[in-house]
Parts: structure tokens; C-alpha cells; sequence
């Protein structure tokens, strides 16, 4: 152990014969314990509610999705699904077609989006998860299901066979149409379930058999909007976006399911980083307690710093002791900040102490990379700190 880290440890561990210098050494240490705890609980916070944001899109969207490069659609025959299926890492895909529709019942009328699945849908998304009421439709069968908020905008049910839900899309071709009731595309469905998933997609989404919406859109049967896939729990991503791409000759767009909801994910790295950001400058505020306090020591160590000079200790030696007790003082606070920090976002995991509805605790996430996040962070301002304070000691001081 070097001389300067000696003696900082015990200017660190032993209080001062002055009550003051030990009141304000007390207040710099709990500053940096408070700024480490907190930073830590707003980043477990914050993760939590990532986590609990992006659970919707785990549900809804699959792992990789195939959109058309150009165009609205893709040709996809038996033998090109075949060879997509025997790529390794795939272990289901589900052909998808998607449109606008006009979405008529009762008089209200609301814009919404079919989306004609096939029978393996199921094998990619899990349907139990965002089904809210009644049942999944039927394959090959009139049937739809639609949100919660689109429901509720009907004002409908399900399983009302005497008023069906009538769609309409606009015929495919050019020039002018003269009779109105000849431009679209009609087709009636019962609604066999209700799903719900988060407020903007429960307005958005009609579910309907694949045979279902091709017919509507009067697409042939090697047609889809989209392909969704699923992948292995070990499946190497890049390699499989690649052979799909080499499988389509790079006619395609393949998105993860973060790009599918990149607009979501940039947002919450936004407010993330900017809390982030902001509980940093509280941090920094917080260590100008400590710099306060290493100055507060070095004067009334000041006759000891004389005696260490006069003993053959060098300005730069007597420099690292206040450097290293400001060093010290910020990261062991920081490490009991943290703790006390993982002890509160645990309470909350098994207890939850706070919720934000009824039965529904305040999501938080208990993650290694925000401890190394918060040390890091509070390790650098204080070794920022501790260089400005002890710089305070010079050849004045010991003269």
C-alpha cells in the first residue's frame, strides 16, 4: 500500500478533533450514497418499463418479418416456402396479407386494417396471449377478430349472426369509375373474438382467415403482404437475414422485431439516456459536497500537510492523500448507494410496494449493466472531483 493511500484511508475512517469538517464530511457522504441509490432505482425504473412496453410487441410482432421491396406484395410458391423452412434457425413461418379496409356495423363505420393470416400464425405469435374474449377465428371460414378499441367504437360484440361486419376495400385498376357503388369490394364476416393488446393496435388491426382477405383484395393464391417468422431460441439472426435475403435474391426487406418498432425503441433509449443525463447533473451537484469537504479537510489538516513536507513527502504525494480520500469517500458510496438501491428494486420485484393500478406493481428490472453503469458513472465524477480539491494543495500551504 502506497503512503499516500495509507494516510487517506485514515483521514477517511478517523474523525477530525473539529465537529464541523466531521458535519460536513458526514453530508458529502450521504450526498454521494442518496445520487448513487437514486440513479440506480431511476435506471431499474426506466428498464422496467422498457421491458414492460416491449412486452406488447413480443406478442404481436414476430421475431423477423419479409415486406415486399417494391410493391405491396411478395410471390411466394410452395417450393420457395419449403426452402425458407429448411433454413437453420426457423422453426415456423405464417404467410400474412394486409390492406386498408373500411369496417361497417349497425351504421358506424371505422378505418382499420385487415390482416388475413394462415393457419400456422398461431406457431409464430402467441394468439393466446392478445385474445381478450371468445375465440380465434376459424380457418377457411367467414369469420374475424377484431380489438377492444375498435369494439368499442362499434359498439359490438361477438357471435352476432343477424348483423355481420361488413368490409370494403377499393377495386384494383385504373381510369374512372362513373357508378360509386361499383369502385369497391364488399365482404361480410361474423366477429368470432375480441383481442387486446395495447391502445393504438386494438383500433388498427381486423383479423381474418388468408383465403378470406385475398378474395377481398382479389389477390391469387401466391401472394402474400408479408412473411413472419419465428426463430430457434439459439438462432444466429444475421445468418438467417442473409439466407433469406440469398432465398428471395434480395427482393426484400427484412425487419427484426426491433426495427418493426423502431419508432418505440428510439423513444424509450431517448427518455432513457435523458434521465440518465439528468440524475448525472444531480450527481455532480451532489459531489460538490465532497469537493466542499476535501478543501474543508486540507485546511484543517494543513499543520500535518507541513509536518508530511518537512518529513520528505513531496506536493505531489501530499496531493494524492486528498485525492484518493475524495476517490475513496465517492466510490464506497457509491457501492452503498447501489446496494441499498438493489435492495429497494428487490423489495419492489417480490413485494411490490408500489403499484401503479390495482394489481399491477410498478414494473422495474433488476439488470448488472445499471450497477456498472452507476459506479462507472460515480467513479469518474469523483476522481474529477478529488482532482479539483486536492489540486488546492501547493507550496503556499506548507510554507
Amino acid at each position: 500500500m502506497s503512503f499516500s493511500l495509507y494516510i487517506a484511508k485514515r483521514y477517511l475512517f478517523t474523525k477530525s478533533s473539529n465537529n464541523a469538517i466531521n458535519i460536513i464530511t458526514g453530508i458529502a457522504a450521504t450526498g454521494v450514497v442518496v445520487g448513487a441509490m437514486a440513479l440506480f432505482i431511476v435506471l431499474s425504473g426506466f428498464g422496467g418499463l422498457k421491458e414492460f412496453s416491449l412486452q406488447f410487441s413480443n406478442f404481436f410482432d414476430s421475431d423477423l418479418k419479409v415486406f415486399p421491396s417494391e410493391g405491396k406484395t411478395i410471390t411466394l410458391d410452395d417450393a420457395l416456402s419449403s426452402e425458407i423452412l429448411n433454413i437453420e434457425g426457423i422453426t415456423a413461418i405464417s404467410e400474412v396479407i394486409e390492406e386498408r379496409v373500411y369496417a361497417q356495423y349497425k351504421g358506424k363505420s371505422h378505418l382499420a386494417i385487415i390482416k388475413g393470416v394462415d393457419v400456422n400464425y398461431g406457431n409464430v405469435n402467441p394468439i393466446d396471449s392478445i385474445l381478450y374474449y371468445d375465440s380465434w377465428l376459424v380457418p377457411n371460414k367467414a369469420e374475424v377478430v377484431i380489438g377492444i378499441g375498435m369494439a368499442t367504437k362499434l359498439s359490438t360484440g361477438t357471435r352476432d349472426y343477424a348483423n355481420l361486419l361488413k368490409l370494403s376495400v377499393p377495386k384494383p385498376g385504373k381510369g374512372q369509375i362513373l357508378d360509386p357503388s361499383k369502385a369497391f369490394t364488399y365482404s361480410r364476416a361474423v366477429i368470432s373474438g375480441i383481442y387486446n393488446v395495447n391502445e393504438d393496435l386494438n383500433s388498427k388491426y381486423v383479423f381474418s382467415d388468408i383465403d378470406f382477405a385475398r378474395e377481398l383484395l382479389s389477390l391469387d393464391s401466391t401472394k402474400v403482404s408479408a412473411l413472419e417468422i419465428r426463430l430457434k431460441d439459439n438462432a444466429n439472426e444475421e445468418r438467417v437475414i442473409t439466407a433469406l435475403n440469398d432465398a428471395f435474391s434480395n427482393k426484400v426487406i427484412i425487419k427484426t422485431r426491433a426495427q418493426q418498432n423502431d419508432a418505440l425503441y428510439k423513444m424509450l433509449n431517448a427518455e432513457n439516456l435523458a434521465v440518465y443525463f439528468i440524475f448525472t447533473l444531480i450527481l455532480i451537484i451532489a459531489l460538490f459536497n465532497v469537493v466542499g469537504s476535501i478543501i474543508m479537510m486540507i485546511l484543517d489538516k494543513r499543520s500535518n500537510i507541513k509536518t508530511l513536507y518537512n518529513m520528505g513527502a513531496t506536493i505531489k504525494e501530499i496531493r494524492s492523500v486528498f485525492f484518493y480520500q475524495g476517490v475513496l469517500m465517492t466510490f464506497i458510496g457509491g457501492i452503498v448507494g447501489v446496494l441499498l438501491g438493489v435492495l429497494i428494486i428487490g423489495a419492489q420485484l417480490q413485494f411490490s410496494l408500489i403499484n401503479i393500478a390495482q394489481n399491477l406493481p410498478y414494473p422495474v428490472s433488476l439488470e448488472f449493466k445499471n450497477v456498472i453503469i452507476v459506479l462507472a458513472t460515480i467513479t469518474v465524477l469523483g476522481v474529477i472531483a478529488s482532482k479539483i480539491s486536492s489540486s488546492r494543495v501547493n507550496e503556499k500551504l506548507v510554507l
